[in-house]
């Protein structure tokens, strides 16, 4: 399930960036600052997926 938490939250990072990008391309501040949220939310995502592999390792 890690995997698929981790999959998902780069393909959010990504589908961001590439929101960000065509926002800073069209200058639509919207469409930038919808990527970079979106770019947060896949960080954090892989964050708590960082977490949660630490804690697994230290109970096993």
């Amino acid at each position: 399930m890690s995997i698929e938490n981790r999959a998902e939250a780069t393909a959010k990072n990504i589908q961001g960036k590439a929101q960000e990008i065509i926002g800073e391309i069209t200058g639509d501040p919207q469409d930038k600052a919808e990527g970079q949220a979106k770019q947060a939310e896949a960080q954090a995502k892989h964050m708590v997926e960082n977490v949660k592999d630490k804690i697994k390792k230290s109970i096993d």
